[in-house]
Order: C-alpha cells, then structure tokens, then sequence
C-alpha cells in the first residue's frame, strides 16, 4: 500500500511540475500579447515629445489627443476604414457561402469523382501560379483596379472546405433520412436543416475570412492604383513602414523634428484604431469560435 501511494504521489508532483511550467509558459506568451498591446494603447495618449525623451509616463499633463484628433480628422483613414469594412464584410459572406457549398457534395459518400476533386484541391494548398501569373490573369479578366481582384481570388479556401467537410460528417444521418421521409429534397435538406446544425463552422469560417481580410493589404496594392478603393490596411502601411503620414495630418507642422515626432505618434493611434473592430467582434463569436475550431480534432 506504502508503495502505491508513493508511486501515485509522485505521478501528481510531476503532474503539478507540469502544469505549473504550462502555466509559466502560457503566461509568458500572453505577456508577449498583452504588453505590447498595452505601450501601443499607452503611448499613443502621450506627448510625442514626452514619448520620445521619456518614454511611457502617467503624468496624466504630458497626455494629449492630437493624435486621435488628426486621425479622426483625415479624410483618407475613413474612405480606408469604409473600404476595408466593406471588402471584409462582402468577402466573407462570398467565401462562406463558396466553402459551404463546395463542402457539401464533399462530406457525400455516394458523390463520384469525390476522390478526383479532392486531389485537386489538396494540390492547390500546396502549389499556386505564382505573382505574375496571377497579375496578367486577373489583367487579362479586365479585374484591375476593381473590387473583384480582392474578393474573388482568395474566396474559395481548402483548408476551410476541409474544416466544414469534417463537420459536415459529424452530423447525424438520420436526420437526412428524416428529411427525405418528409419528402425534401437536398436543396432543402442542405438550407433548412444541414445549415442550421452548422452554426459554429459558420461562424468560425466568417471569423477566419474577416480578419484576414482585414488585415491583408498586399493584393489591394498589388491589383489597386485608385485612392479611393485603397482599404485601411494600405494607409496604415504608409504610416507604419514608409514613415510617410497623409499630407494633411501633419502638413502644419514646420519642424521636421516635430514631423517626425507626430509621425510616430500617429502609428499609435492608427493601430488602435484599426484594431477595434476586430475586438470588439471576437467576443460575439468567441462561444461558436471554441465549438467549430474543435470539429477537425474529433472526426477527420
């Protein structure tokens, strides 16, 4: 008996070094989130002076809303944020829809070529044409500097299809049985009852598909010579890599000390706010986000 019990009480001491190096490696991760997340909020209140001189201070004089002003006031960050709001939202109902529907006849044993479909789709997750291919065939469809050269190119995602395939086999058959019982047929099986079930796939597909779009910015410089439909995440790029902020928020400024200085301030700000749509949409979908990103690991 001795013996069992030492043996199990050093089973839950290694378990407890476990969990507790889990928890010191969590926590460092988050810190690495969190931390950087907290000098960007920080500093984007404070005197860029101040910034630049002193670093963070909570001397509540040295803060200033200059930066959220001429943010809040430039023409360019709200025909960005239109923009990329409604690339975001347009593209993910595309790519949802296009992935729900390209899964479906996937999750199908009785459909033929099934194998054949799927070998070719598995091939385009690891090949792709390549830039200039892309660029003369999306020249060539006369899609330049159009909303389409964003949305269509990128709106059907494999390892998406993947994802609602799997969850689409999960759900029980009996339920299309009952279904043809009742004398419908696919088309409403799949609106009416299939589409329902899915719920959490949906949702985390939609997420996916949102905030990458959000955040992209290569294909709108690439595809986009127009100001006027360049999304958000290209103006921030002028002002986090080209140091280069629109002409009108910084164009009274006579110093060039000064210049640089608002300059970094306006990264700050910037950031934040091209950050608050994702915060404040991940909570709304946290819940079906921890149900649909678990159904590859139970059945696949």
């Amino acid at each position: 008996m001795n013996k069992k019990k030492s043996k199990s009480a050093g089973l839950y001491n290694i378990d407890k070094v476990i969990l507790t190096a889990g928890y010191i490696i969590l926590g460092l991760f988050i810190a690495a989130i969190v931390v950087p997340v907290i000098y960007i909020i920080l500093a984007s209140f404070i005197d860029p002076v101040t910034l630049q001189n002193s670093g963070l201070t909570f001397d509540f004089s040295k803060w200033t809303l200059t930066a959220y002003e001429r943010v809040m006031s430039n023409e360019q960050i709200w025909v960005g944020f239109r923009n990329a709001l409604l690339y975001s939202i347009l593209f993910t109902v595309l790519s949802v829809i296009v992935t729900l529907l390209a899964a479906y006849p996937m999750s199908r044993s009785d459909f033929r070529g099934k194998g054949l479909f799927n070998v070719i789709f598995v091939i385009t997750m690891f090949f792709g044409g390549g830039l200039i291919p892309t660029y003369l065939l999306i020249s060539n469809l006369g899609m330049l500097d159009s909303i389409w050269a964003i949305l269509l190119p990128g709106a059907f995602s494999v390892w998406n299809m993947i994802i609602a395939r799997t969850y689409y086999n999960g759900v029980p058959g009996d339920l299309q049985e009952a279904a043809q019982i009742d004398g419908a047929n696919e088309i409403v099986y799949f609106f009416r009852i299939l589409l329902p079930v899915c719920t959490p796939i949906i949702a985390t597909i939609a997420m996916w598909q949102f905030v990458g779009m959000w955040n992209s910015y290569f294909d709108a410089m690439i595809y986009l010579n127009s100001a006027s439909k360049q999304p958000l995440q290209l103006v921030l790029r002028s002002i986090l890599i080209q140091n280069q902020p629109e002409p009108g928020m910084v164009s009274d400024m006579q110093s060039t000390a000064e210049r640089a200085q608002l300059a970094e301030l306006l990264k700050y700000a910037t950031i934040i706010i091209s950050s608050l749509p994702l915060m404040i949409m991940y909570p709304f979908f946290q819940k079906y986000f921890d149900n649909g990103i678990m159904a590859g690991a139970v059945k696949g």
